[in-house]
């Protein structure tokens, strides 16, 4: 053959040899150990039905000898553990020592980026929090792009609002956006700004109590939905609360960010807080939010009947909520309460309703009954007033035949028929779980009347009606009825008072209400545990334990 005279001029290149091994019956400490050091350059390493040496002789040391390997698999991109059941217990060294490769190699963040697409799953998880602990913005911003699952719960890893790292991962996704395809590796769909995600961050650190070996280990299926079909906006999920008058950088870059991107990103907000924010700025930010995302929202705002009315058509568009809690202190227009409630029809998904104060309500509350489209859990409309008719009705109304809550503290009632309490308590007997009547002037009359109807709530598991003036005549009566409920565990009375001018009772005479209601107790004849409101006019939770007197009775 002709001399090629430029190799000789060269180094003589090593000689590759080829060759498939299939080797049996030897331990893994030993053997592992010396192939992983070999082979420098494996890519894909599968590992199954490994022989254990005798137990007395396997220790930790030996976990360490393999797993420490690992540090050396730079290009180690398809790892299986087949049985692994020499790593019991032990599983979170190893993703430990991922953890240390991952430090290792940000130490050169230039190489971090380039090697992210070779890099093995597992490895993934460990160099983004070394990234972000260690505010390497422009590894944050590239892995984005190479993200193998659908979700990063970036919320999970901040303690408080990050906006150089907010900025870093957004910078990201705009890469992302101007993709036509996305990268092979990237399944990236979902950014989770809320305070979750912490059990994902905790397994790929180590922290692996309630995780397998093959959750660990599994690759991350491709969803051949998605590569065939056009690319659905990404999704942004953050939980808001509305204070004051502007909203903090991190929120505010946010906002800014999605709305020049509304066309390819939802942001999605499933929890939402407005207290004292203007109706004009409110509109703005909500402008920007996909508003059937929401499904919790909370307005604690002193609203004139034109903010009410601005934000009226917004809460009919929130059409998957779940949870509505209201408290406003303005009374309201005729055609503002219609504009209002009528927003209820569109709220198929209602389950928990809760208005406080809504003085606007009295006189009309048969206009929002009738809006009510689906069977509510959980309904508190509290501190107003209301008229015998809105009793009548809401009586009547066909969404609280499920109710598990009711709360009319702060309703007075003692001007009104106390059949009109007795009726709506045989309406929800069936379901009803917790019954809050605190400070409704509810006298002895009310007690006698609705004697029967509680007997009847047999998932009765609450009861209070503290801040009312009761006898211990009524008072006995009402515990005697109720000892026969088998879910009944907490109970809040108020104190029976001498007369009504009373507002603290005497330690005196607070001993001597202990010993009659022990005495009540004991006659009963099973175990039970009461708790006394002794301060007539409070200004705390009625179920604040800590200003409550206990009296308990256990029998021998």
């Amino acid at each position: 053959m002709a001399e090629d005279g430029s190799r000789i001029k060269k180094p003589l290149a090593p000689f590759e040899v080829f060759t498939e091994l299939h080797l049996k019956e030897r331990t893994m400490s030993e053997f592992l150990t010396y192939l992983l050091k070999w082979m420098s350059n494996v890519q894909k390493l599968f590992v199954s039905h490994t022989h254990l040496p005798d137990p007395e002789e396997w220790n930790g040391q030996h976990i360490v000898k393999i797993t420490s390997q690992l540090l050396r698999l730079h290009h180690l991109h398809d790892l299986h553990l087949e049985s692994p059941l020499y790593l019991e217990g032990c599983l979170d060294q190893m993703l430990r020592l991922l953890g240390l490769a991952a430090i290792s190699l940000l130490r050169n963040e230039d190489l971090a980026m380039s090697a992210l697409e070779f890099l093995p799953i597992e490895l993934l998880p460990p160099l983004f929090m070394e990234a972000f602990y260690g505010s390497h913005s422009k590894t944050l911003k590239t892995m984005v792009h190479a993200w193998p699952f659908v979700r990063l719960p970036l919320g999970g890893l901040m303690e408080l609002p990050h906006l150089i790292t907010l900025q870093a991962v957004l910078d990201g996704f705009d890469v992302l956006l101007a993709q036509k395809e996305r990268p092979r590796r990237c399944k990236l769909r979902v950014l989770d700004l809320r305070n979750t995600g912490q059990n994902f961050w905790s397994m790929w650190s180590g922290d692996t109590e309630h995780m397998s070996s093959s959750s660990l280990t599994a690759p991350v299926p491709e969803d051949r939905s998605r590569t065939e079909q056009p690319l659905a906006p990404l999704e942004v999920f953050v939980e808001m609360s509305l204070k004051e008058w502007a909203m903090d950088e991190f929120l505010t870059y946010l906002m800014r960010w999605a709305e020049q991107r509304k066309d390819s990103i939802h942001l999605c907000c499933k929890k939402l807080k407005i207290f004292g924010m203007p109706v004009e700025n409110i509109m703005k930010v909500l402008s920007v939010v996909q508003l059937d995302c929401i499904q919790d929202i909370e307005v604690n705002q002193n609203w004139h009947l034109s903010s009410l009315a601005t934000f009226a058509p917004l809460l009919g568009q929130m059409s998957n909520v779940q949870r509505f809690i209201l408290s406003v202190s303005e009374e309201q227009e005729q055609h503002v309460v219609v504009q209002f409630t009528s927003q209820f029809l569109k709220l198929h998904h209602l389950r928990d309703l809760c208005l406080e104060s809504p003085f606007f309500l009295s006189g009309h509350l048969d206009q929002m009954l009738r809006c009510l489209v689906s069977p509510l859990d959980n309904l508190a409309i509290t501190y107003c007033l209301l008229t015998e008719s809105d009793l009548t009705h809401l009586s009547q109304c066909p969404s609280i035949s499920q109710l598990k809550g009711l709360d009319l503290s702060g309703v007075t009632l003692v001007d009104f028929s106390p059949e009109l309490l007795q009726v709506l308590l045989e309406q929800v007997a069936d379901t009803l779980q917790e019954l809050d009547l605190n400070q409704c002037e509810i006298m002895d009359s009310h007690i006698e009347a609705i004697l029967a109807a509680l007997n009847h709530c047999s998932q009765l598991r609450s009861l209070s009606l503290c801040g009312n003036s009761l006898s211990m005549v009524a008072m006995e009566k009402l515990l005697r009825h109720t000892s026969g409920l088998p879910s009944l565990s907490h109970e809040f009375y108020p104190a029976p008072l001498e007369n009504s001018s009373q507002a603290v009772l005497s330690e005196e005479r607070l001993a001597q209400l202990r010993a009659e209601l022990l005495e009540i107790l004991r006659d009963l004849g099973h175990p039970r545990t009461i708790w006394l409101n002794t301060i007539f006019f409070a200004s705390y939770g009625y179920n604040d334990y800590s200003h409550l007197e206990i009296i308990e009775y256990n029998p021998a």
